[in-house]
């Protein structure tokens, strides 16, 4: 009877250490312009959760990465979540409406409905991409991220259409990325202020923990250049409390299992990434080298007729990515791919908003690019059926 006793008493306090183990995986859905009033927030919160069990379903079917989220003890959440941002821009667009209002008197009507078209569609992508306007979002992001982190929930983040500026500028200014004394270095820091940084090492940070009124260690310039506190001492003392703020504005390290971008303009809104004097290209490729190092999968998935659906780059194998960015990875897990070709079957006018629609094309599609873009960096004979395939179409063209 005691080794009866005693056996339950052990599964009892086994079993919750068992599933301690595995974590919740939280798809965290990120909304894009047009979505500042209720009736366009109801629209993209039912689109959401139409998609989500379908999604849902092709993760957990597909063997890859069934085997993926074994490894990483990941439990995919029933119910998403759902990030908006869209009524921040509420009160902006209501000025651009008064004015909108104000030329329907004087110009000819199709002056004014293409001007009300482009006012729809396009200005709360430029608002989003505005700086100003997007640090408060990305703070707000990440601290739901954290909350998630806390509960054992990692995430993946969804960002659809204009949605994906705040994907992008999330992993921009929140992964702790940047070592520091790399950085002073790179920044050509004085040697006194470099001694200081080497003896008293503090732990990886983000962007967001060094800037602005947050950790105040520099500013970032238009131009994308970290100028550093001019005041020594002021800078001293800031760098001191970086771990602080670390924790603080950064996201937790592995709190962020992946990104997938869907009807995606990053390229057309974000176009000065290729610009090799903008220096905010110094911290994006120290970003790269991060995702690929500690496993986040970074997918673009657009379809072919979705006219804002750009592809984000050509496919580079590990190899091409270092000679690019001019820097090692080391011990790579991590994949970024693009797949922009996926057939929805909808026609251009409708193709931007039928990802709900063609859920089940774009969830296939969503873990064919995981299988696939995991396949061409890690899987030698497949990468170079790949790599030969385009040889001989850019041999054709």
């Amino acid at each position: 009877m005691k080794k009866i006793l005693l056996l339950i008493l052990l599964s009892f306090i086994i079993s919750p250490a068992v599933c301690a183990q595995d974590a919740n995986l939280t798809f965290m859905y990120i909304n894009g312009s047009n979505n500042n009033d209720k009736k366009m927030r109801d629209w993209y919160i039912k689109g959401v959760n139409k998609l989500h069990p379908v999604m849902k379903k092709q993760f957990e079917n597909n063997a890859q990465i069934k085997k993926w989220s074994q490894d990483n003890k990941l439990i995919i959440q029933d119910v998403p979540q759902i990030f908006f941002w869209g009524y921040d821009s509420k009160t902006d667009l209501e000025f651009v409406k008064e004015r909108l209002n104000i030329s329907k008197a004087i110009s000819s009507t199709l002056a004014y409905e293409v001007r009300s078209l482009l006012t729809q569609f396009l200005h709360d992508a430029i608002w989003v991409q505005k700086t100003h306007n997007m640090l408060p979002i990305l703070d707000e992001l990440n601290e739901r991220v954290k909350i998630q982190d806390k509960n054992n929930q990692k995430v993946i983040l969804w960002g659809y259409s204009a949605g994906t500026f705040v994907t992008y500028q999330y992993l921009l200014y929140k992964l702790p990325y940047i070592n520091l004394e790399k950085l002073f270095t790179a920044l050509k820091t004085d040697e006194q202020m470099l001694e200081f940084v080497r003896q008293n090492p503090q732990k990886d940070t983000c962007l967001s923990a060094l800037t602005h009124d947050k950790g105040n260690i520099g500013v970032m310039t238009n131009t994308g250049h970290l100028v550093l506190n001019q005041n020594t001492e002021k800078l001293k003392e800031n760098y001191l409390k970086s771990d602080q703020m670390t924790d603080k504005y950064c996201a937790p390290a592995g709190s962020v299992k992946g990104v997938v971008n869907f009807a995606s303009p990053i390229p057309l809104f974000f176009s000065d990434i290729a610009d090799k004097d903008y220096e905010i290209n110094f911290y994006n490729k120290y970003m790269i080298k991060y995702i690929l190092e500690n496993g986040i999968y970074f997918l673009t998935v657009n379809f072919r007729e979705d006219p804002l659906g750009f592809p984000s780059s050509n496919n580079l194998t590990i190899k091409q990515l270092e000679e690019k960015l001019d820097l090692t990875i080391e011990t790579p897990t991590g994949v970024i791919y693009d797949n922009s070709s996926v057939w929805s079957k909808r026609s251009a006018l409708f193709a931007h908003t039928s990802y709900w629609s063609a859920r089940n094309v774009f969830a296939k599609n969503v873990v064919k690019s995981f299988v696939n873009g995991t396949k061409f960096y890690y899987d030698e004979e497949y990468q170079n059926k790949i790599l030969n395939k385009k040889t001989k179409k850019s041999e054709v063209l």
